[in-house]
């Protein structure tokens, strides 16, 4: 929680006026202003005379010191909050307050060498290499995706994709130990694996580590593969295809489906298509769009998930390119 300037203020005017003061304030305030103010008394270790002028300058108007102000901020509100609201509900708010001040899991992974952190990944068992991935940044675990050996990208994938609710102390023990090993000061949170956080990472990779993968995934359930890549493209990344290669698309496209998609869709979407049909054809799009009725969300979903089909149909085949990550897309 970030702790605003005025909480600040509050808390170091509730510190300096002591113990009762402050736990008969609190009996006055709202849950949600004990915890802004609690959160805020628990980050002060130490207040300079500048900064207690200024606060007791608002409050009271009067105050000159030159002594600086240490206290056990922690302590304090503990004892504060137990006066004004009881052991119980003091004990609940403070867990709730220390549970927001937790580090999240692998978050210091931004700020390393790529190739260094994995090759200390690189050693661990395939399934403890699949927590990691799963928890840490998408950008990062698809760089390290990338350089692991291709014999163990599918294995590892599919780990991901099966992963369920790792418990948060078993992902903060393999973090403090990782973090320990490569000498970093980081911090902790952590995402569960699945489809989804696959799909994340997949989204980084370049186009060889993405076949080598869905080559194993592909292989040991296909249903699993087909999904994935549905959720790897959506309806609305065909806007960063080329216009030559969307006339293409819409070629394969019926003209019902075509006017369910743009049902609810984004504008730039909607320009995309218009703009890469004929004059006659992108009117009568329109005229179909403004007399057609409600209809479900699940219709023009469907709608746009066969155009996606289409468009990965026709890139299988060659005759277009969806783009995508890492060098081997790059052209030059």
């Amino acid at each position: 929680m970030e702790i605003t300037k005025g909480a600040r203020r509050a808390a170091i005017f509730l510190l300096l006026m002591g113990e009762e003061y402050a736990s008969e304030m609190f009996r006055r305030m709202k849950p949600e202003e004990i915890r802004t103010a609690a959160t805020a008394m628990g980050s002060i270790d130490k207040v300079e005379p500048d900064e207690m002028e200024e606060v007791l300058a608002m409050f009271v108007e009067a105050f000159e010191g030159e002594i600086s102000l240490f206290v056990e901020g922690g302590d304090f509100f503990r004892k504060t909050l137990e006066k004004a609201l009881g052991p119980e509900a003091a004990s609940a708010i403070i867990k709730e307050i220390e549970d927001a001040q937790r580090e999240i899991p692998f978050d210091w992974s931004r700020r390393i060498n790529i190739d260094t952190l994995a090759s200390y990944v690189e050693g661990e068992h395939p399934q403890t290499i699949a927590m990691i991935l799963a928890h840490l940044p998408p950008e990062v675990a698809s760089e390290i995706m990338m350089v692991i050996p291709n014999e163990k990208k599918g294995d590892i994938a599919y780990r991901i994709a099966l992963l369920g609710q790792v418990p948060e102390e078993v992902v903060r023990d393999v973090d403090t130990a990782l973090r320990r090993d490569l000498e970093l000061v980081g911090a902790s949170l952590g995402k569960t694996g699945g489809l989804q956080v696959l799909v994340d990472i997949l989204n980084g990779v370049d186009k060889s580590t993405e076949e080598v993968v869905m080559e194993l995934i592909e292989s040991e359930s296909a249903d699993m593969a087909t999904e994935i890549r549905e959720l790897m493209f959506v309806f609305e990344d065909l806007v960063r295809v080329s216009d030559k290669d969307m006339r293409e698309i819409l070629k394969k496209v019926e003209g019902g489906q075509l006017t369910l998609a743009l049902k609810a869709t984004s504008e730039d979407m909607r320009q995309k298509i218009l703009g890469n049909l004929s004059a006659r054809a992108s009117e009568m799009l329109l005229e179909d769009l403004e007399v057609m009725g409600p209809v479900k969300l699940s219709e023009v979903e469907d709608a746009q998930m066969n155009i996606v089909r289409a468009a990965k149909e026709l890139e299988e085949q060659g005759t277009i390119s969806l783009g995508g990550k890492g060098k081997d897309d790059i052209l030059v």
